[in-house]
């Protein structure tokens, strides 16, 4: 039961949490963020938040810095926008997933492309 009461607050934080970061974070680094999904544990005490940066791997690691400075606005306002006892507390990470299937999708065209290549 727990589990569904902690996706449905993650829903509910990557919603708000899009709209703060498109709207209220004035940071010129947090411009190209995309909230790909965030985990809250069963307790509802912390958040995982997993996003993707548009840019370089400099740009990437400078808008994670500047949302883990940003985290305790970030979190207020999120505590304003949904109702909890207590906030959770929110954790930045990369979602290597888009990158991943980027990868495989490669490899595979790498893979289709030989197989052709060989069949002449």
């Amino acid at each position: 039961m727990s589990n569904v009461r902690a996706d449905r607050v993650g829903e509910q934080i990557k919603k708000e949490l899009a709209d703060i970061l498109a709207r209220e974070v004035k940071d010129p680094r947090v411009q190209f963020v995309t909230v790909t999904g965030v985990d809250v544990t069963g307790d509802l005490q912390q958040a995982k938040v997993f996003v993707t940066v548009l840019g370089e791997e400099k740009d990437k690691e400078e808008t994670l810095t500047a949302l883990q400075k940003a985290r305790g606005f970030i979190r207020s306002e999120i505590g304003n926008r949904v109702h909890l006892r207590k906030t959770p507390e929110l954790s930045f990470h990369f979602d290597e997933s888009i990158d991943y299937g980027n990868r495989i999708e490669r490899l595979l065209k790498e893979i289709h492309d030989e197989d052709s290549n060989e069949n002449r």
